[in-house]
């Protein structure tokens, strides 16, 4: 696997036949099957849990509070120092420092899903809300420690590759937690959450098959007494990436605030706007489930393949093209669509979910590029948080501005928000020095493949 990476890396990107064979080497395949397994807790707390408490007859407003487990998704930097540097017993010396935090984090799932299998929220919801919490934690957890993984098996100019087959993953394991809800209808929920269980359980198993990176090991070494290590373990991962970027962290952080933006703020009143028009649900699903499908994951191939070819910041600035044409899209189908243009809805579909697929890529890519082995999991769960929170926060308030300026021009404003980001982003490419660009060489990642 590693000898299979360094020809790729080495040989350049002289053909396409190259771009596309990085998909067939081992780190890929493992990447798809870690992508899966990151994937799966989310969608099952996500969605599955709140369906099958509502189909047991739990209230609305109680159903609502379980969704506060899923702040652990967003606090993941607080823990996130414990996976970079402890080591667990028994499995480190089997596995490694990543991979048996993994199976360690597999394992809280598993237990979490059979614990929810086995109750019944009608006799009592705090062993639901222990197994929920449970599953929300490790799925958190192992998402750190996959994001590590993930950073530290291959160079920089493999990183929009490997988020490419991460996303796969995470898309195989929204169409499995949709088979987990299709078994609840034709057994029951209990053999649901265990067929959800033992599919995490195989993930565990193909971990034993996966190599172990060795970026970053000896850094993660810390010297010192215990209450010295415990100080170093917090501090030294945002000390290094405050002292690698200086000042230019501010225009950084800004870019990575706004990069996202026009997604996540269209993205919440979308439903809304097919509401309000009239379109017919089952020809929104029946988009949205196979055009629409299909275009998420051709946009998170063509991410890969792009970046791969292009480099990352030019496929950057490719994304907020993409972003801002496909959120025009939406101004356009609001301005003019009536209930039976179906095929008008089905251009918007497709090009905000291939626009999607692209931007999850490349960002991803560019998150992983900034951040370094020795602190990978802490910094990664940083950069990843930050955003999201900035995002999602910003997203609550996308209601009250369609309300204060119509579909239409909310959706010219959102797709605006990509101006101030493409300004940061050309700011940043040709001004920044290369940590900001994300061409930072981190030797011990750049080389490892190689050895």
């Amino acid at each position: 696997m590693a000898d299979s990476n360094a020809e790729i890396g080495a040989a350049g990107r002289t053909t396409w036949l190259k771009t596309l064979t990085v998909y067939f080497t081992p780190v890929m395949i493992s990447m798809l099957i870690l992508g899966f397994a990151s994937g799966l807790p989310l969608y099952m707390v996500f969605q599955k849990l709140s369906y099958w408490l509502r189909d047991a007859g739990i209230e609305r407003s109680t159903i609502g509070f379980f969704y506060f487990v899923t702040l652990s998704y967003t606090l993941k930097w607080l823990w996130a120092p414990i996976v970079d540097r402890v080591k667990i017993p028994v499995l480190y010396s089997l596995l490694g420092a990543r991979r048996s935090w993994i199976v360690t984090a597999i394992s809280g799932t598993v237990i979490a899903l059979v614990i929810i299998s086995q109750t019944d929220p009608l006799v009592s919801l705090v062993p639901v809300a222990i197994a929920a919490l449970l599953l929300a934690y490790s799925g958190a957890t192992l998402d750190v420690a996959i994001d590590a993984w993930r950073i530290e098996s291959a160079p920089n100019d493999m990183q929009a590759n490997m988020a490419a087959a991460y996303s796969f993953g995470y898309r195989i394991a929204y169409m499995t937690s949709g088979l987990g809800l299709a078994i609840s209808e034709w057994a029951d929920w209990d053999v649901s959450f265990l067929a959800m269980a033992g599919a995490m359980l195989v993930s565990a198993g193909l971990v034993f098959a996966m190599k172990e990176p060795r970026a970053g090991v000896g850094k993660r070494e810390l010297e010192g007494g215990f209450g010295l290590k415990v100080a170093k373990a917090v501090y030294e991962p945002f000390k290094a990436i405050f002292g690698r970027l200086g000042w230019w962290i501010i225009p950084v952080f800004a870019l990575i605030s706004l990069y996202r933006m026009s997604d996540f703020t269209m993205g919440v009143m979308a439903a809304p706007l097919y509401s309000d028009l009239e379109f017919d649900r089952a020809v929104v699903g029946g988009i949205q489930g196979g055009p629409g499908l299909a275009a998420t994951l051709f946009g998170l191939f063509l991410g890969g393949v792009v970046a791969y070819r292009i480099g990352m910041m030019r496929a950057l600035m490719v994304g907020l093209g993409i972003t801002f044409v496909t959120n025009g899209a939406y101004a356009w189908l609001a301005a003019t669509a009536q209930a039976d243009d179906a095929w008008k809805l089905a251009i918007a579909i497709v090009g905000d979910n291939l626009a999607g697929g692209f931007v999850t890529t490349v960002f991803i890519a560019y998150l992983s590029s900034l951040v370094d082995p020795a602190n990978a999991a802490t910094q990664y769960a940083l950069l990843s948080s930050f955003y999201a929170l900035f995002a999602k926060f910003l997203s609550g308030f996308s209601g009250v501005l369609a309300d204060a300026v119509g579909w239409v021009m909310f959706f010219v404003l959102t797709a605006a928000w990509t101006l101030p980001a493409a300004a940061l982003l050309v700011l940043v490419a040709f001004r920044g020095p290369p940590g900001a660009r994300g061409e930072e060489k981190f030797a011990e990642r750049e080389t490892v493949e190689a050895e």
